[in-house]
């Protein structure tokens, strides 16, 4: 895949891609003697706090959909070690981070508050009024046993 300088997220927003910075490492799995030998393995980097691109409320939802894969610094790292290439793990990071960001850009769902239905109440209240009847009859009564 050739890149271009920008990753595009949405159809009103992309991605410089010099804000991200790739580190390669020896992967583990398969791959024989190749494995040990070359770095295939993919880390990327994007520095979501120092991003100017971002709004604060997408940085915000970022963090938070990243979870643990977000450092204490803000810095996002994402791992890509599927493939035997580093083309094909490079690929498979951006793409997960386009993924990952796109989740971001989707507004939270507002809740709406309901209410229970009048029938759903009195059949709460009728179960109530049920359930203690039972318990009264069920009461200990010293005279009656005599």
């Amino acid at each position: 895949m050739i890149y271009s300088n920008m990753i595009e997220i949405t159809p009103n927003f992309s991605l410089d891609e010099n804000e991200l910075t790739f580190d390669y490492v020896r992967a583990s799995g398969p791959g024989g003697q190749n494995v040990n030998k070359v770095s295939t393995a993919v880390q990327l980097r994007y520095d979501i706090s120092r991003s100017p691109a971002l709004p604060l409320e997408i940085k915000q939802r970022l963090i938070k959909l990243a979870g643990s894969r977000v450092t204490e610094d803000g810095i996002l790292i994402i791992e890509a070690k599927r493939y035997r290439t580093q083309d094909k793990n490079r690929d498979d990071a951006v793409s997960r981070l386009v993924a990952l960001m796109q989740k971001a850009f989707e507004p939270p769902k507002v809740r709406k508050p309901t209410r229970p239905s009048v029938t759903a109440k009195a059949a709460r209240v009728a179960s109530k009024r049920q359930r203690g009847e039972q318990k009264r009859i069920r009461r200990y009564h010293p005279e009656e046993w005599e």
